[in-house]
């Protein structure tokens, strides 16, 4: 149905070259990498990329079980879309959560349905709500990802995005800005002038307005993106994610504010 207008689509035209390389291989990768970078000791093996449930039961068994087999992995963390979970899968994860740390990622986006249409995300801000319900009360842990500086959305818009968040029995949650790519919907519309991204100034603002609603007791595993550099076209600044970070912080510092202050409100 041709995709949401902002994610690169490269990952269908990887699988037409020819399997990729196995679970037990791209985990094996992955944690030498980090041990090397960051001396870790304990991994958690993420399906990041695109819809990480969409397949049979026995087939996400089959990868998930891979996974989870591989030395001092001790948890999975499965990104997907609110309308590719039913029962059967979740009930699937609800079993590894009774020995594994098991996160189930949401994409949302946004909370307002004329914006998802526009996105051509597929399904409606209930179908979300609907899924973080019956994902509750599993022993899963739940995040959610959302977008800010969306086409057509305001400042009041992302706040009701993020109440609605913060409503919902909801873990994690993954931040970022808009971002163009060449060879997506956005990124067309950005190169022909027709949308605009947030500036950096605005973003920081917004996070920050973002965290005084959240409650505390959610972890924030994302606040900046920078994308794929290969096919970037905007906004330039994102592509200095320690300089956002660190403006977040400053920005936090100067309102004499935190994550959870607003929470409630």
């Amino acid at each position: 149905m041709g995709g949401c207008a902002y994610c690169d689509g490269r990952g269908s035209g990887l699988r037409q070259k020819g399997p990729l390389p196995s679970v037990a291989e791209q985990v094996r990768a992955g944690k030498d990498l980090y041990r090397n970078l960051r001396g870790a000791a304990k991994f958690i093996a993420y399906f990041q990329t695109f819809t990480n449930t969409y397949a049979p039961v026995e087939k996400l068994r089959t990868l998930y079980d891979e996974a989870l087999a591989q030395p001092d992995v001790v948890g999975l963390s499965i990104g997907t879309r609110p309308d590719c979970v039913d029962d059967g899968i979740l009930n699937l994860l609800e079993g590894y959560a009774h020995r594994s740390h098991v996160w189930v990622e949401y994409g949302l986006q946004s909370i307002h349905d004329r914006t998802l249409e526009r996105l051509n995300r597929g399904h409606d801000a209930a179908r979300f709500v609907e899924a973080v319900q019956r994902t509750a009360g599993r022993g899963l842990l739940i995040c959610a990802h959302i977008i800010l500086g969306l086409p057509g959305e305001t400042r009041a818009d992302m706040m009701e995005t993020a109440r609605a968040v913060a409503a919902l029995p909801v873990d994690g949650i993954k931040v970022h800005s808009l971002l163009a790519l060449r060879g997506t919907d956005v990124g067309r519309l950005f190169a022909e002038g027709r949308i605009e991204l947030m500036t950096q100034e605005d973003y920081v603002s917004t996070v920050c307005d973002v965290l005084e609603l959240l409650p505390p007791s959610v972890v924030v595993q994302r606040i900046t993106a920078e994308g794929y550099r290969d096919i970037y076209l905007g906004p330039d600044w994102a592509q200095n994610k320690l300089k956002v970070l660190n403006d977040i912080d400053r920005e936090l510092e100067k309102r004499d504010s935190w994550q959870g202050k607003k929470a409630g409100w």
